[in-house]
């Protein structure tokens, strides 16, 4: 069977299939698995800018935009960075899940920044924290800083991550300018801080995870580099709302990571959501064979990004297995896939 744990419902209504405009489209995700949108013209829906130059001169690391089309003139809409995993010494913003991620956030009417960051080099002895964290949070800034051009509102930009870029993801959403992690520049004049984050299966108490090859030191030779980075660390009741995605099946990062932080949040009387996916392994993007999960992480996103909790655009049809989640009490099931 398939069930999933939550703390904290979501409101988001049931996509209504058969509402939507008349021309079905089928896409296959990247991911391998196949997505029904009922979206007419959805190829055009949006359009991407890559490689943009976000961290200045100099830099390698660029950035895709996934930009909506759809958006009324003159409506400034929200935004989403959005971070790779690889364990801080690989992956890249064209990843398979971050074009799943980006492509879902601009047809639902989200701008998507998909960065590229500073990573720890193979054979080398350097250690990338906390430039990666500096450059997530330039993204940020960025953002603000083109805000303008972009059509975005600068007080309404999440963050989501997976794995390592998981932890990126939720440290840029706990560490404020009081953990002295801000970057010195570029665009210091622009806050860094996000209104919501997803995190998708990332380690969040590092000390009590493993010793991690990118840190170039273990745990026992420098436990303060664990604590640092730790997002556990940093949190208190002034975070934003912060969703958790984890599968049981993660061999990678054990659930009891998610579950920790959820616990820090809870202490801390942050609103969070913590999702259990039952057979999930680690990695996963927002279409997982288990469950489609876009209806969940979307629900999210329009309550603390959108305005007054109205979805950005209207909604997507997910087909029948990305039904929304029943509520029952303070806990959600979500239902059982449909069979194709």
């Amino acid at each position: 069977g398939f069930s999933v744990r939550v703390l904290y419902s979501s409101s988001r209504p049931p996509p209504r299939l058969g509402t939507q405009p008349r021309v079905g489209i089928q896409l296959a995700s990247v991911m391998g698995f196949a997505a029904t949108l009922s979206f007419a013209g959805a190829m055009d829906a949006y359009r991407k800018e890559v490689d943009v130059d976000y961290l200045g001169s100099g830099r390698a690391e660029k950035a895709d935009l996934y930009l909506p089309r759809n958006i009324s003139s003159g409506r400034r809409t929200p935004a989403v960075v959005i971070i790779h995993g690889g364990g801080w010494t690989k992956g890249d913003k064209g990843s398979a899940r971050e074009i799943n991620i980006g492509t879902n956030l601009a047809l639902n009417g989200y701008v998507a920044m998909s960065i590229n960051y500073t990573l720890a080099t193979r054979g080398g002895d350097d250690i990338p924290w906390p430039r990666n964290l500096y450059d997530c949070k330039t993204a940020v800034r960025w953002l603000r800083a083109n805000a303008e051009r972009l059509g975005v509102d600068p007080n309404r930009i999440g963050v989501i991550g997976g794995s390592a870029g998981g932890q990126l993801a939720a440290m840029v959403a706990v560490a404020g300018p009081e953990a002295g992690l801000e970057p010195p520049g570029p665009y210091p004049e622009f806050s860094s801080r996000v209104q919501c984050a997803v995190v998708l299966y990332g380690p969040a108490d590092l000390a009590h995870w493993k010793d991690i090859p990118a840190w170039r030191r273990t745990r026992a030779e420098d436990p303060d580099l664990y604590r640092v980075s730790s997002p556990v660390t940093w949190t208190d009741s002034a975070d934003p709302p912060i969703l958790l995605l984890h599968g049981t099946a993660d061999d990678i990062v054990p659930v009891d990571q998610s579950e920790r932080f959820a616990a820090v949040l809870s202490g801390n009387k942050v609103e969070h959501k913590l999702v259990i996916v039952e057979g999930a392994p680690h990695t996963f993007d927002l279409q997982p064979k288990q469950q489609d999960l876009r209806p969940l992480v979307l629900s999210f996103l329009d309550k603390h990004l959108s305005e007054q909790g109205v979805p950005v655009i209207g909604t997507i049809g997910f087909g029948a297995g990305g039904q929304a989640a029943r509520e029952e009490g303070t806990h959600v099931t979500l239902p059982k896939k449909a069979p194709r």
